[in-house]
């Protein structure tokens, strides 16, 4: 970016180099069509219906949200086809997702439990409505999802339930190999992929005609995609990319599309420079210099293996430097990239898309959607 650019951003901020973003929409959707795969991606990282609707053009076949606020956004922005990836409790969300269905042409909810199924039931019941939903199957991560040798029977269970039709299996399994993390994203994918085709016969033997397998994040998304036994995946960090994804496997640095620009504040010490951007900036859920990856610090100075960012409090970022002279003055802008792109855009109120000649603002409609 140029200096004369450079000096109309207001920092801390993010920029979004649409240029890219669009290139990685691009490669995703036709990896999928490669492999006859249906891409539902993940609007956890860009949470705008911009972006939404970017992929939509390029040929998605509806979004991935996790929470009814999201999808609320993305239903007002003009998305028509909605995957709520989460469980749906409490009478509040089951009122909303109602209310949503009403609106939409698809709206997909995902349930794990006769305690999420049986609700869900009975207000569609009320509503004179059928709500879609999938079964979401534990096949590694130990988190939400029904493990997987009750899934079937589960799968009945629900299958019986009034103004409910079980359409599909869903998971979430990421770099999970045997149960424990791998680095290995190929031999992650296959097991997916081997679980997931296992988990829907066995469904299917027991009576409930599944017709949707819905797997994979941006790690395995396309390994996924390969082994053919699944008809969807649902990747969402693809479309900026951030420095994770490079040690995952799954991405170039020159594939990241996400920049963040922090001012220097105070160089009280040769040794370190204060950023006008801490916690609330470079916010990350891995602790830095931890296995399996050992991330240099929150964020990553671009094109400088020098500085470190080890230190923050909620509006000071503290940069260092190995050498024991960071070079750095007050007033000068300096370029990060994020370790982890979803939580950093979600930070942000607004952020600057550049299209490689000019900069504007956009909205991050869907940030701090947590219900």
């Amino acid at each position: 970016m140029d200096k004369e650019l450079l000096h109309q951003l207001e920092t801390p901020c993010v920029v979004l180099d649409t240029r890219m973003a669009e290139e990685n929409i691009k490669k995703m959707q036709a990896a999928c069509d490669a492999c006859g795969v249906k891409l539902r991606p993940h609007i956890k990282t860009h949470k705008m219906p911009l972006f939404a609707k970017m992929q939509l053009a390029a040929g998605a076949d509806g979004v991935t949200c996790a929470k009814v606020g999201e999808a609320e956004v993305m239903a007002d922005g003009g998305v028509e086809d909605i995957f709520i990836a989460y469980p749906m409790v409490g009478a509040f969300r089951v009122r909303r997702v109602i209310a949503l269905a009403k609106r939409l042409r698809r709206l997909i909810l995902g349930v794990d439990s006769m305690e999420i199924a049986q609700p869900l039931s009975a207000a569609a019941q009320e509503a004179g409505i059928t709500l879609e939903v999938r079964l979401e199957v534990d096949t590694g991560a130990k988190r939400t999802g029904v493990e997987r040798d009750k899934a079937a029977a589960l799968a009945v269970a629900i299958n019986a339930l009034p103004n409910l039709k079980l359409t599909g299996i869903y998971t979430f399994k990421s770099l999970v190999y045997h149960d424990a993390p791998t680095l290995d994203k190929v031999e992650a994918a296959a097991e997916e992929g081997e679980l997931m085709q296992q988990i829907a016969e066995s469904i299917r033997a027991a009576g409930v005609p599944i017709t949707d397998i819905s797997a994979g994040s941006t790690p395995t998304g396309i390994e996924v995609a390969k082994t053919g036994k699944v008809t969807e995946v649902r990747p969402g960090t693809y479309i900026f990319n951030d420095f994770m994804l490079t040690k995952e496997g799954a991405a170039t640095l020159d594939e990241i599309a996400v920049r963040v620009y922090a001012t220097v504040v105070s160089t009280p010490s040769p040794e370190y420079a204060v950023l006008d951007g801490g916690t609330k900036t470079f916010y990350m859920d891995i602790v830095p210099e931890t296995p399996p990856y050992y991330y240099p610090g929150y964020a990553v100075v671009a094109g400088n293996d020098d500085l470190q960012l080890l230190r923050m409090n909620e509006e000071h970022g503290i940069l260092t430097s190995k050498k024991g002279n960071t070079g750095l003055h007050v007033g000068d802008i300096v370029e990060l990239i994020p370790i982890h792109v979803c939580t950093t855009i979600n930070q942000q109120n607004e952020v600057y898309l550049y299209d490689g000649k000019t900069l504007h603002k956009e909205k991050v409609a869907a940030r701090g959607m947590l219900v």
